[in-house]
């Protein structure tokens, strides 16, 4: 590992839903931890829709939001880096929190660094399975769902299949939309480009 490094190979899988769910991206190493979690959301399919954390053993960061207290103290996201969370702590391994309610853990492995020129970045490499529907209910509640609209003799069968996405099928995956969605946030955070797109 290269504290140096520029760039580093990410491999990130959503604990404890089946079928998998996991992306492989190449992320800036001084990536700004609030710029992740838009990559995070652009590359699994997410509507950034709640609130986030990023956590490494005993710290945590996120956006402070006034008017929730989660019993955890934050660092600012807007204010650190992934670099930042490295140096600072040691992990090669790092959990992204999405939706407190959901609680969906996202386990980020830092597999590989290298130089690379920071244009171009993020960048999404390989997507495998479809992100759950959010405010599903978590991994729980997603394999009930799944259950549910895979068999029309379940007693939720109808109600589930009109709740979710038409047609879902959690082995199919639009990797076109999403390495879109992620090459979108590369172009808005190209170097020299105007503050106001900074975010």
């Amino acid at each position: 590992m290269s504290l140096n490094a520029t760039a580093v190979r990410i491999k990130v899988t959503l604990k404890d839903v089946k079928p998998d769910v996991t992306r492989h991206l190449v992320v800036p190493f001084a990536l700004r931890l609030d710029r992740l979690h838009l990559t995070l959301q652009a590359a699994f399919g997410w509507t950034d829709s709640h609130l986030f954390e990023f956590f490494a053993g005993e710290v945590h960061w996120g956006i402070l939001d006034p008017y929730n207290d989660y019993g955890q103290q934050l660092i600012d996201a807007r204010k650190a880096r992934l670099s930042d969370i490295v140096h600072e702590t040691g992990a090669k391994t790092i959990h992204y929190l999405y939706d407190f309610g959901d609680s969906w853990d996202h386990v980020i492995k830092l597999e590989k660094w290298f130089d690379a020129p920071a244009e171009g970045l993020p960048l999404l490499l390989d997507a495998v399975g479809r992100c759950p529907p959010e405010d599903v209910g978590g991994a729980p509640g997603y394999a009930d769902y799944l259950e549910a609209i895979s068999d029309p003799t379940h007693p939720e069968h109808e109600p589930m299949r009109l709740w979710g996405p038409e047609r879902f099928d959690p082995n199919v995956v639009d990797r076109a939309a999403l390495e879109a969605a992620v090459k979108a946030l590369s172009e808005r955070w190209k170097p020299g480009r105007r503050s106001t797109l900074s975010k």
